[in-house]
């Protein structure tokens, strides 16, 4: 009776120790998740039916949900058993889009007040014989 006991103890530490099992199908329903999150931002952007603040809540809530969507059918964080490996792969996930987003509103926001200046940028073109 022990020795039946601690075989299916055994089995059941071997099963939570192996990683989910990928398939094409996941791969297929994680893709096509995001590509309907990215064109729902986009076309909630693009034709902006509603206002600013919704907007921006709709779009965070779009961008995490991608998110989650992405790291279960991409990364395969589901129900093996290896939590700091978790928690490591979500710290660096979170790092990485804290770095695109913020580099992203950096260079947009230097782009403008570059270009919000008309006079210094005819000035600059005539300088260089452009118009």
């Amino acid at each position: 009776m022990k020795s039946q006991t601690r075989t299916v103890a055994a089995d059941v530490m071997v099963s939570l120790h192996q990683p989910e099992e990928a398939t094409l199908k996941k791969y297929v329903i994680g893709f096509t998740g995001s590509l309907v999150l990215t064109f729902g931002a986009y076309l909630l952007t693009q034709y902006g039916a509603l206002s600013k603040p919704v907007m921006i809540i709709v779009l965070a809530i779009l961008a995490l949900s991608q998110f989650v969507l992405q790291l279960i059918y991409f990364l395969h964080v589901g129900k093996e058993f290896s939590p700091r490996l978790k928690l490591l792969v979500t710290i660096f996930m979170v790092l990485i889009v804290f770095i695109l987003v913020a580099g992203s509103i950096w260079i947009m926001d230097n782009l403008k007040g570059r270009m919000m200046s008309q006079s210094n940028m005819v000035k600059y073109m005539n300088s260089q014989n452009g118009l």
